[in-house]
């Protein structure tokens, strides 16, 4: 579905991305690092945020290089960032009807999309009325999460989704990210490398802007320089 094949990206001088080549099919990838590694620098190349120097990025065969952003989300991909950047002044329903209100496919799905975002996140049909901003942060993060859920995306990217959660909530939205995995392809970056490889099936660790490490998610958890360097074990 999706191939990053030898990609390179600099800020200046700083060389961030080095040949960095991945590859996520029907499944639920993570990619891990310590912070700087690269990994928001990946997600936005994927989705066309900067533009790498060498390599190329295909996704469903379609090289996605010289696609704006908005054809790559219409291309059936969904970026979750770090930031969340939802709408603050608008509701929680107005919020996720906008995840749709772009994507010509998807615009018929609305209200079976709205209902499965309630069944997955019940809190959300509770707050419908209010404002985003007004939310704790982890309800902002369920409500960025189904709002990307609301196009139907083939692909859905995580950059950094347990940023700032308090653990008891970073718990939950894992569990949430592996029900969300048996129904969609799933990209995520994470320094939490404990719990998200809990998440998902694959893995590669990043560091210094390449691959390091990649593997099946229960090889990762118990190599050893995964468990002294990210669980510190």
């Amino acid at each position: 579905m999706l191939a990053v094949s030898k990609l390179n990206h600099y800020y200046g001088k700083a060389h961030v991305l080095r040949d960095l080549s991945l590859d996520v099919g029907t499944e639920s990838v993570g990619v891990f690092g310590p912070n700087g590694a690269g990994k928001t620098t990946l997600v936005h190349a994927i989705v066309g945020l900067v533009r790498p120097r060498t390599g190329d990025i295909t996704f469903d065969g379609r090289s996605l290089l010289r696609m704006p952003t908005y054809e790559v989300i219409r291309s059936g991909v969904a970026l979750v960032p770090q930031e969340r950047e939802l709408f603050p002044y608008m509701s929680v329903l107005a919020n996720l009807e906008s995840g749709a209100a772009y994507i010509p496919a998807a615009r018929k799905g609305v209200p079976e999309a709205l209902q499965a975002s309630f069944e997955m996140f019940p809190i959300l049909k509770t707050r419908t009325r209010q404002l985003a901003g007004t939310l704790s942060g982890g309800e902002q993060r369920m409500l960025a999460i189904a709002r990307a859920m609301m196009s139907s995306p083939k692909l859905l990217i995580l950059d950094e989704p347990s940023l700032g959660l308090q653990p008891s909530l970073v718990t939950e939205l894992f569990h949430k990210v592996r029900d969300i995995g048996e129904k969609s392809a799933i990209l995520m970056a994470e320094q939490n490398v404990r719990q998200s490889l809990k998440a998902v099936s694959r893995g590669y660790v990043i560091e210094n802007g390449a691959i390091a490490l990649q593997g099946p998610s229960d090889e990762l958890l118990h190599n050893d320089h995964v468990r002294r360097a990210y669980l510190g074990l």
